[in-house]
């Protein structure tokens, strides 16, 4: 099941290490000589992309239901969540430093064959449940700004492909200019949002302490491990791994050194901003739908509609709206990227980006208008829970291999990690399994009841 990179005969190796994913782009970006703000600035960019994830329409709804039942009692989740993130982040991005292969090439190089299809279909699957949290987010986002059917909505979404394919063509600066825009345009609207919400600071600030009453209360725990167990993107880490490698850093220890550093930099700095605008949500929905006592909100369609009789501000709802679309925007940029990705590193097969896009995209939209004309709105707020469910399924799948990886000598060399991040790891990834599986079974028995 298993095989070596060392193994191969030596053409197959030299076959493999003139292969790299994303190769338009790779080595592209240059690292001025000069000052360390120059390199740092030069090196910012795919943490951001990666942040993306973390804050795409399917965290939504959970982050609402828990401000609006709970108050600001799961902010410390959603902060344990951020840590946890930015950990496996610095993994991803340091396997492809170090190596110089993303975690999907480095799973085709270390597994057989059978064990690679079967993970790059399960993270096929991943990708197109991402994708379809995506198409639900701009739908409905379209839905409460313009009053355009869901189904529509839905169908217009597969235009973006077009916007995807031009920032291709422009280079990889011009796509992490495009994400950071909206990055900032969510920032500002949330920022808004607070303003208008006034909520109550300090106890803001104890709710970021974990509280025991969060494993005490059944209906908090459920809440808490959706949040937990949903953060974490599958296809981030496949991501982080490859677009690290944009950067035209040289083949030496003391410049991979470097690079590391600066991305690290550029995630940890990149999620801190993921953490306070999924906090953000979190803090609105406790300040306006919690402290009115309407505990049962849920909906992001309900959201909206409140927001603004609620807080008194006309402006409140069409903020929600403009940062839930640019939300569902941003997440169509990076999943494009993924899956392209994806699709290269685990079968070495590289094919047209539209017909890539265009087939996860169809994948997606199927069922969601399938959903959206029989079901209404109450059928995708389903039906994205449902692709929460299933990028839950897949986590481990990828988490697993990444912490072994980055803890191989061999493959590491002097990067490999410490016995205490190691350790740290292993405690992360369980956790993180352990939390997946009771939440996926406590979704199913939710829905058979």
């Amino acid at each position: 099941m298993c095989r070596s990179n060392h193994d191969k005969p030596n053409g197959g190796a030299a076959e493999e290490s003139i292969r790299n994913t994303l190769p338009e782009s790779y080595h592209t970006i240059a690292i001025p000589a000069g000052s360390s703000w120059r390199k740092m600035l030069a090196f910012a960019g795919p943490g951001f992309m990666v942040a993306v994830g973390y804050m795409d329409p399917g965290n939504w709804a959970t982050d609402i239901a828990a401000g609006a039942r709970f108050n600001y009692l799961l902010i410390s989740v959603v902060l344990i969540s951020s840590l946890m993130a930015m950990f496996l982040q610095r993994l991803a991005l340091r396997l492809g430093i170090a190596t110089g292969r993303d975690l999907a090439q480095s799973c085709r190089d270390t597994y057989s064959h059978r064990a690679t299809i079967m993970l790059w279909v399960l993270c096929e699957i991943a990708i197109a449940a991402t994708d379809l949290a995506e198409v639900l987010g701009s739908a409905i986002a379209l839905n409460l700004l313009f009053h355009i059917p869901l189904a529509l909505g839905v169908c217009i979404t597969a235009a973006d492909v077009l916007v995807v394919l031009l920032l291709q063509h422009k280079g990889f600066r011009a796509i992490e200019a495009i994400v950071l825009t909206l990055i900032g345009t969510i920032g500002v609207c949330f920022s808004l949002e607070l303003y208008y919400s006034q909520p109550a600071w300090g106890a803001v600030a104890a709710g970021l302490l974990p509280s025991g009453q969060i494993v005490a209360d059944p209906h908090a725990l459920y809440i808490a491990i959706g949040i937990l167990g949903a953060t974490v993107m599958p296809h981030n880490l496949y991501l982080h791994s490859s677009i690290v490698q944009t950067r035209n850093y040289e083949d030496r220890a003391e410049s991979k050194r470097e690079a590391i550093r600066f991305a690290t930099i550029d995630s940890t700095v990149a999620l801190t901003l993921a953490f306070f605008i999924n906090a953000a949500i979190l803090v609105m929905a406790a300040a306006t739908f919690y402290r009115a006592g309407h505990h049962d909100v849920t909906e992001i369609g309900d959201a909206y509609k409140m927001l603004s009789p609620l807080l008194g501000a006309p402006a409140a709802g069409a903020l929600f709206g403009l940062a839930l679309l640019a939300s569902g925007q941003n997440s169509t940029l990076t999943g494009t990227l993924a899956g392209q990705i994806v699709m290269e590193g685990f079968l070495n097969l590289r094919l047209a980006p539209a017909i890539r896009r265009l087939i996860t995209r169809l994948i997606a939209i199927v069922p969601a208008v399938i959903v959206t004309l029989i079901w209404g709105s109450r059928g995708v707020t389903e039906l994205l829970i449902l692709s929460q469910v299933i990028l839950s399924l897949q986590l481990s799948f990828a988490t697993f291999p990444l912490l072994f990886f980055t803890s191989d000598r061999g493959r590491m060399g002097e990067f490999v990690n410490s016995r205490l991040t190691s350790l740290a790891g292993w405690a992360i990834c369980g956790l993180i399994a352990i939390l997946n599986v009771w939440l996926i079974l406590s979704t199913i028995g939710e829905w058979l009841s």
